[in-house]
């Protein structure tokens, strides 16, 4: 990997206020309490308002950020928004987001990696200021899987939640954060998990026409428990850094179970792993953020830890960073 010169600055996050319990899901579909919390350890997660949109989500986790933060923001030159829940087809969420903000300057790109998205546009935004194009960007991770989900289906619904987190990713060759990165697709396996606006035929097999989230969790499951310990794996070799040497692991927060379950196959102890799920459920590219903003209020990242994101989902696609916490 390229020797980075990109800095991680500041992060800020926001959720909306309506709470979704287990317990208010048992009044809609046939589940409960103890079941949903023994196969995924949610408790409860939030709901956007009928009016409130990802590009609301978004600019509000910017709010927090430069609430939190005494960082100018007019000279921001790129905004990325990682999301599968756009406002609209066009204009993308990152052209919203910079219209709310008032920034003149900032090109505006959505990335959709689903549940790895946060961690691709990171690297994206690594890549482009290491490269010199740009030299402060907004990486926004941000959804509002609420308005795609089935709150028919009990196996999807107990899981998805609404929230957004931002980081501030600038130019710094002296302490940059990003030590190496690793990333994947297992595109045959896209027909598990998929929300379409469009009937299409996948791989010639099945007719995709569902405006909600499918997902077959077994399937889903087993590919993420193979895949995320060897890219684990990948991430620290290519940083030439031994797994005992990370302070923290941040993973996708889709379901504790399997979080566990990667875990004791990777070795990593789950006492030093991070995530948002249990008060926000499964918020796709959000999960990420959110548990990194969680552990920092929670005086548990320090400047100078070694942290291991994964993110992993929908495509299915997987990416693994490995930086050092520089906040």
């Amino acid at each position: 990997m390229v020797k980075s010169k990109a800095r991680i600055t500041a992060v800020g996050s926001y959720v909306p206020e309506r709470r979704l319990t287990n317990f208010d899901l048992e009044k809609l579909v046939d589940t409960n309490d103890e079941w949903i919390v023994q196969r995924t350890g949610i408790k409860e997660r939030r709901i956007a308002n009928d009016d409130e949109f990802t590009s609301d989500i978004s600019y509000k986790a910017v709010r927090n950020l430069m609430e939190r933060y005494d960082k100018p923001i007019e000279d921001i030159d790129m905004i990325i928004v990682c999301t599968l829940t756009p406002d609209f087809k066009t204009p993308s969420v990152a052209s919203l987001v910079q219209a709310k903000l008032g920034i003149k300057g900032a090109g505006a790109i959505d990335l959709n990696a689903a549940c790895a998205g946060f961690t691709y546009g990171l690297h994206v935004a690594n890549g482009l200021i290491t490269s010199g194009l740009n030299r402060k960007i907004l990486v926004i991770g941000a959804e509002s899987l609420s308005k795609i989900t089935d709150y028919g289906d009990r196996s999807t619904c107990i899981l998805f939640g609404d929230g957004g987190g931002a980081v501030l990713v600038e130019y710094d060759e002296e302490q940059p954060s990003f030590l190496s990165s690793h990333l994947g697709s297992e595109g045959e396996g896209g027909k598990h998990l998929y929300c379409s606006n469009i009937s299409k035929r996948m791989f010639n097999e099945d007719l995709i026409n569902s405006k909600k989230i499918v997902q077959n969790g077994r399937e889903v499951y087993k590919w993420a428990v193979k895949t995320v310990p060897k890219g684990m794996e990948n991430v620290m070799e290519n940083a030439s850094i031994p797994l005992n040497e990370v302070n923290w692991f941040v993973p996708h927060s889709a379901n504790l179970r399997m979080i566990e379950s990667i875990c004791e196959k990777s070795g990593f102890p789950i006492e030093h792993t991070l995530y948002s799920l249990v008060e926000y459920g499964n918020t796709s590219s959000a999960t990420i953020p959110l548990s990194l903003d969680k552990g920092l209020t929670d005086k548990k990242l320090v400047t100078g830890d070694k942290v291991l994101l994964y993110g992993f989902g929908g495509g299915l696609s997987h990416a693994g960073l490995l930086i050092k916490w520089t906040i």
